[in-house]
């Protein structure tokens, strides 16, 4: 079967990496390379020209991934079809203080906007260096604490899986709701954004048990259980993903409530090994957006683009439109690499996820497609 997903492995490295799109409006299909008034590398009038900066780690241990995510960014720059656009990369050397240096130094050859950087910690270093710039910033962190005015964070954030998933969850008749998850920084934003959630659909507070790491399961799921909830959301991965949903199969002797997981899940055929994780939900970007976008990036560069190349992608046509248009556009809902997004006030960003069921042994199947976001609860 093709795969939809990279595996759970390197999807969880790269969670926690960002933690660490937006493209074409949608109504249209995606420009092609070389099409119809496509940037083909000659030079406007520099009167003309509209200059982005482009932060990423172009030298180091993650230099592979800063050369894949450069060649998606100049396959958006070849897809916006505007000559005006001058890309300007420059290398963050994967630390803070480097991207720092890699923001001042962009603005100073006179970018107007920033695709960039890629981890959270280079993220708060760019925006202070920027701090007395008017360019906006899409960095590809997905942590929402960087957002701001002039911040966006791409990354699929925690508070986007759990509205997704709650959302589904609730239209299937959940009320009460739990969190199974570590005590740890994923764990808490799973938590505040599903207190949040609950919030938001007037449903009670939910069964919040956070765990050590390595903690022995079997008391928590004790825990949740004894609330009596409609839906669990587990907040954990791989190995410990199956040793909760053993926890909480033999906590529910009488039938389990409906189980729900992360984004976490996407690509783990394993999770389905465990026979109370079967037919669970869970949240992930959208498998065709995907296809599309690792189709055309083949076509260009002759290779599979890694899983952070769609995030580099959706960053630099963003950046490329708010230099084009005089600012970011805010409200208007997008076609991206991994699905479709929208742009809100205050650095917030609206993605639309797709919801899959754990199949044993098997590719997740797809049960309900991503939606096209409208506003701050989608």
């Amino acid at each position: 079967m093709r795969r939809l997903f990279p595996s759970g492995l390197a999807l969880a490295s790269l969670l926690l990496l960002l933690i660490g799109c937006a493209p074409q409006p949608l109504g249209g299909a995606r420009p092609q390379i070389g099409g119809a008034g496509a940037w083909n590398g000659g030079e406007a009038p520099a009167e003309a020209r509209l200059r982005v900066g482009v932060l990423l780690p172009l030298t180091g241990s993650n230099a592979p991934l800063g050369q894949t995510m450069l060649n998606a960014a100049q396959l958006a720059l070849f897809d916006q079809g505007d000559r005006r656009i001058e890309m300007l990369p420059r290398d963050t050397r994967s630390t803070p203080t480097g991207a720092a240096e890699a923001a001042r130094n962009v603005l100073a050859d006179g970018a107007v906007s920033l695709a960039g950087p890629l981890t959270l910690t280079e993220t708060a270093a760019v925006v202070n260096a920027a701090r007395g710039s008017q360019a906006p910033v899409f960095a590809f962190t997905s942590d929402e604490g960087q957002a701001s005015a002039r911040v966006w964070v791409l990354g699929t954030t925690p508070s986007q899986q759990v509205r997704r998933i709650v959302s589904a969850a609730s239209e299937g008749g959940a009320r009460r709701f739990a969190l199974m998850a570590a005590d740890d920084a994923f764990g808490r934003r799973l938590a505040a954004s599903l207190r949040e959630a609950m919030q938001q659909i007037g449903a009670p507070p939910p069964t919040v048990v956070l765990t050590p790491a390595r903690a022995d399961q079997a008391a928590a799921a004790q825990q949740i259980a004894a609330a009596q909830p409609e839906a669990v959301l587990i907040g954990h991965g791989g190995a410990a993903a199956r040793a909760a949903g053993a926890a909480l199969g033999a906590a529910f002797p009488g039938g389990l409530p409906r189980i729900l997981g992360t984004a976490l899940w996407a690509g783990d055929e394993a999770i389905g090994n465990e026979p109370a994780l079967v037919n669970a939900w869970f949240p992930a970007p959208d498998p065709e957006a995907r296809r599309r976008f690792d189709e055309q990036y083949r076509q260009a560069f002759g290779d599979r683009p890694s899983r952070l190349a769609g995030v580099a992608y959706d960053a630099l046509a963003l950046a490329a439109r708010s230099a084009r248009d005089g600012g970011p556009p805010v409200g208007t809902a997008f076609m991206g690499a991994d699905g479709p997004v929208r742009l809100l006030e205050g650095g917030a960003l609206a993605r639309g996820l797709a919801i899959f069921a754990v199949r044993p042994g098997a590719e997740a199947q797809l049960i309900q497609p991503a939606p096209v976001p409208g506003a701050a609860g989608s």
